[in-house]
């Protein structure tokens, strides 16, 4: 009788000392700050995206492979990018006149590092 009276004080001082833990018992934080969970991309905000920035640009890596979000921000920061530098080629062109426009532009696309079609 004596052992299960003990042991129900144990329990009780177990639960009380767990329950401050979680709650903090008091102004002070227990745990620390977290850390964010996703990083900046390392594309520059203040000029147009460069080839060597795509080249240097690292994504982190997640445990089940990279963060979809941060892909998906970088992937929308590039489509809006070339959209954008689309626009200023055709209406370059547009301004230029038809005798400055090549003949079949889809000839030859630049495939990076590979080389051209």
């Amino acid at each position: 009788m004596i052992v299960f009276f003990f042991l129900m004080i144990a329990l009780v001082v177990v639960v009380a000392a767990v329950t401050l833990a979680v709650i903090g018992g008091g102004s002070e934080a227990v745990l620390p700050e977290a850390e964010p969970d996703r990083v900046a991309d390392g594309l520059p905000e203040t000029r147009p995206v460069v080839r060597a920035d795509i080249d240097a640009l690292r994504l982190p890596v997640a445990p089940r492979g990279y963060r979809m979000a941060e892909v998906d921000d970088v992937l929308e920061r590039l489509a809006a990018e070339l959209a954008e530098r689309d626009a200023r080629i055709a209406q370059l062109t547009a301004a230029a006149g038809p005798a400055a426009a090549p003949a079949d532009v889809t000839d030859r696309v630049d495939l990076g590092k590979g080389g051209e079609r």
